[in-house]
This record gives C-alpha cells, sequence and structure tokens, in this order.
C-alpha cells in the first residue's frame, strides 16, 4: 500500500520509535527491503536520492517499479515512496508527477529566506496532490552522490521560522550528523534535538544513520527523532557479500546470482536496524 509519510511518521513521534528510511538503488533492493519489511509487519519509506534516480531511467521508473513489487509480491504495509535530498522545485514537481508520495526539498544551502521560499513552493504543490514534505535546516555534511559538504547545526529558531512559514510534515534539522560513515567519534547534539521536538508539532528526522552507536540512535530516538535515514550501512553489507560470492566463485557470470548473492546480508542487515528502531506497526 502506497502512502504519505504522515500518519507513520506522526504515530512513531507519539509513541516514540523511529521510522527506517532505506534508500533504494536497484530493482534488487527494493525488492528485498519490502520482503524483509513485510514480514516484520513495519511501514517503511523507500528513499530515492537524484543520483539513484538518474542511475535507474528516472522517477517515472522507480514508481513503476515500485507499485509493480507492492502489487506482485503482496506487500501490504505502508510503503512511502521519497526523494531523498531534492535540490529544487523542480526535481520535487517530476517525483510527484510520476506518483512519489513524499518529498524532501533540501534548500538548506540557501539563507534561510530563500529556504522558506523555496520549501513553501513545492509544500504548495505537494500537499495539494496529497504529497508530504520533509525540509533541512542547517546542513548535513558527509558524502551524498559523489558531493561532500560539511555541516552548519540547526537552531530552534531557524526550525520555528521554516516551519511556521511554510507547513512542511517533517523536519531534518542538522545537529552533528553526517552523510556516509563517520571520522572519528559522532557528535550529536541530543539537547539542542529534544529542545526542537518539545517546541515543534511535527516529527524530527536524522539523516546520516550509518555508522552512529546503537545507544546514540537510542538516544536520538527518546529525544525526538521520529525517521532515521540509512543508506550506506545496507551498501557495505550488501557489497561485502557479493565480493564474497565473486571471489568464491569465478565461473559466475549471471547477474542474477551476483546481485542476489548480497539478500541475506541486506535483509539481515533491514532487521537488525528496524528492531534498533523500536519500528512497530
Amino acid at each position: 500500500m502506497l502512502v504519505n509519510s504522515k500518519e507513520m511518521l506522526l504515530n512513531a513521534k507519539k509513541n516514540h520509535y523511529a521510522v527506517p528510511h532505506f534508500n533504494i538503488n536497484n530493482l534488487e533492493w527494493a525488492k528485498f527491503i519490502l520482503q524483509k519489511c513485510n514480514e516484520l509487519n513495519i511501514p517503511v519509506i523507500l528513499g530515492v536520492s537524484e543520483g539513484a534516480a538518474n542511475y535507474m531511467g528516472g522517477f517515472n521508473t522507480i514508481s513503476g517499479m515500485v507499485k509493480g513489487l507492492i502489487n506482485d509480491l503482496n506487500i501490504n504495509i505502508p510503503v512511502c515512496l521519497h526523494v531523498d535530498h531534492g535540490t529544487c522545485k523542480e526535481t520535487c514537481i517530476k517525483a510527484i508527477d510520476a506518483g512519489f508520495t513524499s518529498v524532501m526539498i533540501d534548500a538548506s544551502r540557501h539563507e534561510l529566506e530563500e529556504n522558506i521560499k523555496i520549501t513553501k513552493e513545492v509544500v504548495d504543490y505537494a500537499h495539494q496532490r496529497g504529497v508530504t514534505v520533509e525540509a533541512e535546516v542547517g546542513h548535513i555534511g558527509g558524502s551524498e552522490d559523489n558531493i561532500t559538504s560539511t555541516s552548519t547545526n540547526a537552531t530552534l529558531n531557524d526550525c520555528l521560522i521554516l516551519y511556521n512559514n511554510t507547513g512542511i510534515d517533517s523536519l531534518a534539522p542538522a545537529l552533528g550528523s553526517v552523510h556516509g560513515f563517520y571520522k572519528g567519534e559522532p557528535n550529536l547534539d541530543f539537547e539542542t534535538m529534544k529542545i526542537i521536538n518539545d517546541n515543534i508539532d511535527i516529527p524530527l528526522v536524522l539523516h546520516g544513520g550509518s555508522g552512529i552507536p546503537e545507544d546514540k540512535i537510542r538516544k536520538a530516538i527518546e529525544c525526538g527523532i521520529s525517521k532515521i535515514n540509512v543508506n550506506t550501512e545496507l551498501q557495505v553489507v550488501w557489497s561485502k557479500a557479493v565480493r564474497e560470492k565473486l571471489q568464491a566463485d569465478s565461473s559466475v557470470y549471471d547477474p542474477r546470482k551476483i546481485i542476489g548473492s548480497g539478500e541475506a546480508s541486506l535483509k539481515n542487515k533491514v532487521e537488525e536496524i528496524v528492531k534498533l528502531f523500536g519500528t512497530r506497526n
């Protein structure tokens, strides 16, 4: 069942757990994640970066693929198809028109006034079509689709100004997380995280969930995080399994056997993450 993120994230905020946002990179990843989350009977957000969308052929291709998988695999859990870090209004509109049920407009590289303007335009378009919108305040650093940037932490005041002037459905405040794995110890600002959560009605999102120690993930959820994005962690376990398959069997050439050799490792990691997040339907 393809839905937007509103109800699943509000339930998570109310009941103090986090909905998993897993980035998909191909058909197999979408299939494996849907199957495992359906087995566990928990809602899931399938995230698609602009780089992944270009790689897989475009938003229409991905939307049709996910809808087909939900139907053919008899997936009966809530599934949200979400644009991760849409860099402009035009990207978000393309995804919405293709059937995505949620978008993130990331205008955080702009000054707050421009961030508000761009975000509000996306919200107006999305809400008319039943699509939810996530935005970012501050800037989450690290590497995403081979683009490296530094972090700038959010403030409560900036979060409130963006929320009150746009009507967004969820918010990703930059509070020390990074995309990819950390160099050194993750330094999350839990105090500001809790203050923002206590003063804003919408669910909060943590980007860069890979590599954060379990105790800090739990602490983030305690401080109000309702959605956590994971990509790198899945990439690492999947590629390790595929590499081992190729090293163990030099005669294998069937792409289905090569790509599929990472299925068990990816599904096991998904289950591990879901249990850590405390996710429930």
